[in-house]
């Protein structure tokens, strides 16, 4: 990951002064300047915030007057990437009071870096109103404007604050999903499928149902779309997304494993184990292989965490063989527990065989 002064350092700043005080008709942007050799200390979020305080101090109060100096910014070349997105942030401030316009011109930003973040705030503040407006984007010529769209609406979209109301009822936005699901940019159609992965955390039925839909008129992108869209599902064994997508949980196969040939594992080591799968039916079979390792706490409880081996059709009699190296290299997002952890094989999110292992946290 960048550190925040690589994606915001002093010298992006002084060049974002320097294209809105012209852009301005000015000789410096004065806030701006002072922020660029003060942002040591502050995080990337943190810096955020600051340099969109600077750009609201520096250009006009009066709508017609900020959006001139941004748009004129808009011609120069030079202004792209981190540093548009304090400016995106600045946007939403000042233009949440004229809304459309304010939107209008995070259209118009969103090719030089994103806006995703910044149309939030006028989501929340009249959501049926934003959405008028960002549905007319899915039609946009530009697939940055069309991924805005449904990047901006996800209900929980990472490193942005959630949207209360379309995690509590995500179907405003649905029209959004269903003109962009076949959109001819994959980065839109990634975009799409996270969208339709954020739904099925809070309402699964409805997002197995969306994928259904757009399953009984396919193209050649819609499996790859929703295959994408309810990983999460899939992940989690939930049998009526297995059986959407050809996975039937009552397969009949034969399971090997997991065979564990590391019995005793320390942090930063590799647990490693053996597996083998064979279709015992008569029918090719569509599988998708898991292994769930469930964590040990300090209290003595487990948590699971399933990850991916494998999705592969196997034909009748035919045996998927393999071994897996699972790390518990240090990561910052998980503490290690010492004590007995388990590892289990699921088949089409069905459990068919388990383990145990010591791990010795140190």
């Amino acid at each position: 990951m960048p550190t925040a002064d690589e994606l915001l350092s002093a010298d992006t700043v002084t060049t974002l002064a320097r294209l809105l005080a012209r852009a301005g008709g000015r000789r410096s942007a004065p806030a701006l300047t002072a922020r660029a050799a003060a942002l040591d200390g502050l995080t990337y979020s943190g810096r955020v915030a600051a340099i969109r305080d600077a750009v609201l101090a520096d250009l006009p109060e009066d709508w017609p007057g900020f959006e001139a100096v941004v748009r004129t910014a808009l011609a120069e070349p030079a202004f792209e990437g981190w540093m548009t997105f304090p400016v995106n942030e600045a946007v939403a401030v000042r233009g949440l009071v004229v809304f459309e316009p304010g939107l209008e011109l995070l259209r118009d930003l969103t090719p030089r870096l994103t806006a995703e973040s910044a149309v939030r705030p006028f989501l929340r503040a009249d959501p049926g109103r934003a959405l008028a407006v960002v549905r007319t984007w899915t039609e946009d010529p530009d697939p940055h404007v069309r991924r805005l769209a449904s990047e901006g609406t996800r209900p929980r979209l990472p490193w942005a604050p959630q949207l209360p109301a379309f995690v509590a009822d995500p179907r405003p936005a649905l029209p959004v999903l269903d003109a962009l699901h076949r959109d001819p940019s994959e980065y839109v159609r990634r975009s799409v499928s996270n969208h339709l992965n954020d739904i099925s955390r809070d309402h699964p039925a409805l997002a197995v149902g969306t994928a259904a839909r757009w399953l009984a008129e396919p193209v050649g992108t819609t499996d790859r779309v929703v295959r994408h869209g309810l990983r999460t599902l899939i992940k989690a064994g939930r049998p009526e997304a297995l059986t959407l997508l050809g996975h039937a949980p009552d397969v009949p196969v034969g399971v090997r494993g997991p065979v564990v040939t590391t019995p005793r594992v320390a942090v930063g080591e590799y647990l490693v184990f053996d597996y083998a799968v064979t279709n015992t039916g008569e029918l090719p079979a569509e599988l998708v292989i898991d292994y769930v390792v469930h964590h040990t706490k300090a209290n003595g409880t487990r948590t699971p965490k399933v990850f991916k081996l494998v999705t592969r059709a196997l034909a009748p009699g035919e045996t998927l063989s393999g071994t897996r190296r699972h790390s518990f290299k240090p990561i910052t997002t998980r503490r290690y527990h010492s004590g007995e952890h388990l590892v289990q094989l699921q088949v089409n999110g069905r459990v068919r065989g388990e383990a145990v292992f010591s791990l010795d946290a140190g």
